[in-house]
């Protein structure tokens, strides 16, 4: 849990620095709070809105795989090592019991296995690949909803901008001048949304990249530990005259 806190510590930082730069053109009495909110509002609330949700509905999927990958964590070395002895003493039971009663798809990848121990060391190999790979599919799920919105933030972004570039051109067209006053309010509504999508993209990056290499790590830990599993049932196997 410490781990947890402390990486949506890290989150928050990051989305409080993404204010600087909309906290910079404020008078000194204005506080952070209010200039995100003058900025959201010139910025047209269509387009900004449609950004903001983005970024709501990418934190929601974030917070979500970091809880389920810091659940699905364990200690590997303390369950192989107890599945072991109890199958140094020929308790498959008691192993099983290990196994059920851990949390991880590592126990259950275990567990799953070991359900199988008696009908061969093949069928016990091809069912750790089998299940492991559910576990996997499992780990990574909803990652590909925060790529979406990872690519929809600036892609708002960019359609405001757009929107913004017409609106500056509909002025021209109506004032039949270029003056730096007709055009400004389409610039800035423009500016502000490309740069609210490019804010957001880069907060749901950065959990992105921390939720892969959480994967890849947890990947890992799960090939290591089937591998070491194998093995154990192999040893039992020799022992026992299985």
């Amino acid at each position: 849990m410490k781990k947890l806190f402390a990486k949506a510590f890290l989150g928050l930082c990051a989305l409080g620095t993404s204010t600087v730069a909309f906290a910079q053109d404020v008078a000194a009495d204005e506080g952070i709070h209010h200039a995100l909110k003058t900025k959201f509002i010139e910025g047209d609330a269509q387009f900004m809105s449609l950004v903001a949700i983005a970024l709501i509905l990418g934190l929601a999927f974030c917070l979500e795989r970091i809880i389920y990958l810091n659940l699905a964590e364990t200690n590997t070395d303390k369950l192989l090592k107890g599945i072991e002895d109890a199958l140094d003493k020929g308790d498959v039971e008691a192993a099983k019991a290990i196994a059920r009663d851990t949390r991880g798809p590592i126990a259950s990848i275990a567990y799953q296995g070991l359900m199988r121990i008696d009908q061969g060391i093949d069928v016990v190999e091809k069912s750790i690949i089998s299940y492991g790979g559910v576990q996997g599919g499992l780990l990574e799920k909803n990652l590909s909803w925060i790529t979406l919105f990872i690519a929809m933030a600036p892609s708002l972004g960019f359609l405001g901008t757009v929107i913004g570039m017409i609106m500056a051109f509909d002025k021209i067209e109506q004032v039949g001048d270029i003056s730096p006053t007709v055009v400004a309010g389409g610039m800035k509504v423009a500016l502000i949304t490309t740069v609210g999508g490019l804010i957001v993209a880069l907060i749901l990056q950065v959990f992105y990249n921390y939720l892969l290499s959480k994967l890849e790590a947890l990947l890992n830990q799960m090939e290591d530990a089937s591998i070491t599993l194998i093995d154990i049932v192999i040893k039992y196997n020799l022992k026992h005259n299985k």
